[in-house]
């Protein structure tokens, strides 16, 4: 397994900083805003430097009922080509649900949700993986999600989880201590349980990332400084096993230069005290375990990539494919919870709906934010009644094609009235819905639509 080192994850608004701190082995980029034939210059100038680059997906939804997109399969692949990784990493999670399979409209959560850990969805994930690893030219990793809910009637903890799908599927891990700090305050999950509980021989790398607590509630923002509790999980993680890499992640909110720096100094002392504090111990597991990664590296990555591949595809065999029962029952359950929480359905029996009405309100608010990303044009129209018009839009509203159908279908329900754009405002948030949905559709839905826009717009 490739030793990775200290790395954080690039994002456009750090790249310059990224480029000058000093000690970054490597770097991780969201799959999905990555094109391989538009790779920004700071980018290159890291690959050109030797710096390993990881494309890390998110909306692949390989614990959704359906099977793998292959187009979404065929992109990763690509940018794993043109970025020369060692690796690709996804969630397990699902992030849309319904369509033909249950017969149910198909809505997109735009966000990672959990899957129960039940056999029937054990059985799919474990399909979906294979199917993506059949599909990728580098070894993939998942990643283990945080969640603010829990499904009712779960039948394995999350460790007894990951343990069946690695050794199962072969897949590699990417752990995510904040994650398992999130589940330990939100669902009351042990993450030294979980740790105790994982094939720690599978671990691609580790997360750290911050968050902030309101209300009893964890929420894991990647936009706030990594607490003290997320170090000490690292810190559990690494008396257990070295890992090959070990991430921050920051999304947004960035800090100076210096306090990242700061942030994955503090990183590497965790992992660095806890690695030389195992060494100190007489006997046991710690020896055992430096004995075996002293005889690894030993023997060499080649000999041990080899052997990893061949259990890889000896558990390959053995994933039985997941009936189409299990994943109709799955993607019902999913299309329910998903329902619940971004169409203003009653609550799956089981839920608890304080805890859904807390993640679809978090939902909602994501959506808002990345909406105002993609189509920043749209707060600066509407200016401070852009956020509240988009909660009230987004209730009743699932979003049905992505963050930039999204921010035109909501321009188009402000503009037939939906929310108070008048006068000067008005007439730009026409003029940018008109430039991005016509004045030329290419479909006669599209053309209605002008024109009936057109006509709330003129009166006629």
């Amino acid at each position: 397994m490739a030793r990775l080192g200290t790395g954080i994850g690039w994002r456009p608004e750090i790249a310059d900083a990224v480029e000058r701190m000093p000690g970054i082995d490597w770097v991780e980029v969201v799959a999905e805003n990555t094109c391989p034939g538009h790779l920004p210059d700071s980018l290159r100038r890291l690959l050109d430097r030797g710096v390993t680059v990881v494309p890390h997906g998110v909306s692949l939804g390989l614990g959704g009922a359906d099977r793998p997109d292959a187009a979404r399969l065929a992109a990763l692949a690509e940018r794993a080509e043109a970025l020369g990784s060692p690796l690709v990493t996804e969630h397990i999670a699902f992030v849309r649900a319904g369509g033909p399979l249950t017969t149910t409209a198909r809505l997109e959560a735009g966000h990672l949700l959990p899957v129960p850990r039940t056999r029937d969805a054990l059985d799919v994930l474990c399909e979906n993986v294979r199917i993506a690893q059949d599909a990728l030219p580098v070894p993939l990793a998942v990643e283990n999600i945080a969640a603010l809910i829990s499904w009712p009637g779960e039948e394995m903890t999350e460790g007894q989880f990951l343990y069946e799908l690695a050794d199962r599927t072969g897949v590699r891990l990417l752990i995510d201590v904040a994650n398992l700090h999130t589940n330990h305050v939100n669902r009351g999950e042990d993450p030294a349980k979980a740790l105790a509980e994982l094939p720690l021989e599978a671990i691609a790398y580790v997360h750290v990332a911050g968050g902030f607590e309101r209300d009893g509630v964890w929420h894991d923002s990647h936009a706030h400084p990594v607490p003290r509790p997320v170090l000490d999980i690292l810190a559990d993680l690494a008396s257990r096993v070295s890992p090959p890499g070990v991430l921050l992640e920051r999304d947004e909110n960035f800090p100076e230069p210096g306090e990242l720096e700061r942030e994955l100094d503090a990183i590497r002392e965790a992992v660095k005290d806890a690695i030389k504090e195992t060494a100190g111990e007489p006997v046991g597991e710690a020896v055992g375990e430096a004995v075996g990664e002293a005889v690894g590296e030993a023997v060499g990555e080649a000999v041990g990539e080899a052997v990893r591949e061949a259990v890889r595809e000896t558990a390959r065999v053995d994933v039985p494919a997941a009936g189409d029962a299990a994943r109709q029952r799955l993607g019902l359950a999913q299309a329910a919870l998903l329902s619940a929480l971004v169409a203003g359905t009653p609550a799956p029996e089981g839920f608890d709906r304080v805890r859904l009405g807390v993640q679809a309100r978090s939902l909602a608010a994501k959506r808002a934010d990345v909406v105002a990303k993609v189509a920043p044009e749209l707060p600066g129209i509407l200016g401070t009644a852009y956020r509240p018009a988009f909660l009230a839009y987004a209730q009743g509203h699932p979003m049905r094609g992505g963050y930039r159908q999204d921010a035109l279908d909501f321009a188009e329900h402000v503009l037939l009235g939906g929310s108070p754009a008048e006068g000067r405002s008005r007439r730009e948030l026409r003029r940018w819905w008109l430039d991005r949905s016509g004045p030329a559709p290419r479909s006669r839905s599209r053309l209605a639509r002008v024109a009936r826009v057109g006509r709330a717009l003129t009166g006629r």
